[in-house]
């Protein structure tokens, strides 16, 4: 069996994690990539309805693009994001319903700019039902996974 890292990265820092994370442990690598990007005004959280705003607060999918060739090939999953009002962006729910997770250990790593971790591991195991979230934090940096 073999490990993959995922993640989605808004302004690039979990991206640079992520990458490094991979790397080092020379793991297969995915980002989760909605349809439509995100700009700048989008991820602007200080603004009511900013489109990271309206997309945690409603009850939508946001669509992703790309698949996971052979996904049932890992036993491991790293899962990082931005931590957006204590949880997930909605973009990474979307994106794990596509899979089945029977079986799978998830550690969920995030950055954020000040949140902690909270309930997101709690509110990322229905997105991936079969699966053991083994661990969840936020980080800095690839070593603090």
């Amino acid at each position: 069996m073999s490990t993959l890292v995922t993640f989605f990265s808004a302004e690039g820092k979990t991206a640079k994690v992520a990458k490094e994370f991979a790397k080092s442990i020379e793991a297969d690598i995915f980002e989760i990539v909605p349809q439509k990007p995100y700009t700048a005004a989008d991820i602007r959280w200080v603004n009511p309805i900013a489109r990271c705003n309206r997309e945690q607060f409603g009850n939508k999918d946001v669509p992703v693009t790309g698949k996971i060739e052979n996904f049932e090939l890992y036993d491991t999953v790293y899962i990082g994001f931005p931590i957006w009002y204590g949880a997930q962006p909605k973009v990474v729910s979307t994106f794990c319903k596509d899979y089945d997770w029977s079986g799978k250990k998830v550690y969920v790593f995030a950055t954020s700019r000040g949140s902690g971790i909270g309930k997101t591991a709690e509110k990322l195991t229905p997105f991936v039902k079969g699966a053991t979230i083994v661990d969840a934090k936020i980080v800095k940096s690839a070593s603090d996974i």
